[in-house]
């Protein structure tokens, strides 16, 4: 790795908290904008991993969909202003915009679950419209969370719950403001990486160039610019042994990954579904896979690891299982 790259990562691995803790799980998902979702349980490896606690966390943030259009969980207080990079009205059309408020009523009434509205609205509506109103991928609550109407009961919960995180300011107004979030915890990072991580196609991604970039420091890598947040803290050492959770902010936050995932390496760690694995790093780089199946720690490395290492691995997937038992 070269001097830029090992920098790259060394300032990242620090925002991230990779190599530095963070005791508590709101303050952590607060300045990471949010821990991914797809799978619960890869927040609570994330929240131990930077050295949070696990009391009450599945109650503790809001699982919702935000960027890209993917589950994460965050601070309540948080939703209205990272709600606002997407704002917007009712996108879906009829029927399904009645079928949402119907939902809302049921909600409203006590009853939260897909199941029994599907049941409910079975009367009402033809097979194909209720699936795609009440998909397992969201249907019509997907359009209510990014209005900030529903969100998920719970962390762990796949039933729907009222809330009031409806966005009060515009795209143009939040922009500034989370750009800096993400280059604390995310830079350095190019615009590239910043329109990746907020979810900015192409009719927003010139916002991001239009932003006052001169209160930041940068860098040149390959011919990108690289953006961060002056910085006067001792940065710290990159760790021998890291543990990341499925979909860890540090491989999925990014458009180029190459400088913490090697290329060769890549179809192992991200499957075509999508799915991004848990991993081990040595010395900053993706260097194998790890797991808890049925409790048990599972670890596989694509090369040959000194014995140290492989044992100091083993230790930590199973003190994770210990972390985590009862609590996922």
């Amino acid at each position: 790795m070269d001097k830029i790259a090992e920098q790259i990562l060394r300032r990242r691995m620090h925002g991230l908290y990779l190599s530095r803790k963070c005791e508590d799980l709101v303050r952590l998902s607060h300045e990471l904008m949010g821990m991914h979702c797809w799978f619960h349980r890869n927040v609570a490896f994330s929240a131990v991993i930077r050295g949070a606690g696990l009391a009450g966390w599945k109650t503790a943030l809001t699982k919702t969909w935000l960027y890209r259009g993917t589950l994460h969980g965050v601070p309540m207080e948080d939703l209205p202003t990272l709600l606002a990079l997407h704002p917007g009205e009712w996108r879906w059309g009829e029927p399904y915009r009645e079928i949402a408020e119907r939902a809302v009523r049921l909600m409203e009434d006590g009853v939260y679950s897909r199941a029994e509205m599907r049941r409910i609205f079975a009367y009402d509506y033809d097979r194909q419209i209720i699936d795609r109103a009440l998909s397992p991928w969201g249907g019509v609550f997907c359009e209510l969370a990014r209005m900030g109407r529903v969100a998920f009961r719970d962390m762990t919960s796949r039933d729907f719950d009222l809330i009031d995180a409806e966005p009060t300011q515009t795209q143009e107004e939040v922009l500034p403001e989370l750009f800096r979030r993400f280059l604390t915890a995310y830079g350095p990072a190019t615009l590239e990486d910043a329109a990746w991580f907020f979810g900015l196609w192409k009719a927003d991604k010139h916002k991001l160039s239009a932003l006052n970039v001169d209160e930041y420091e940068r860098m040149e890598y390959q011919g990108d610019i690289y953006y961060s947040v002056p910085e006067s803290a001792d940065m710290g050492d990159i760790p021998e042994l890291t543990l990341l959770s499925g979909f860890d902010p540090i491989i999925v936050s990014y458009v180029e990954r190459g400088i913490i995932l090697p290329a060769e390496y890549k179809s192992a760690v991200i499957m075509k579904s999508g799915i991004c694995l848990p991993t081990i790093a040595v010395n900053g780089r993706v260097a194998g896979l790890w797991n808890l199946k049925k409790g048990e720690p599972v670890l596989e490395f694509f090369e040959t690891q000194p014995k140290r290492i492989r044992d100091e691995a083993q230790d930590r997937v199973s003190s994770m299982g210990w972390l985590t038992a009862g609590k996922i």
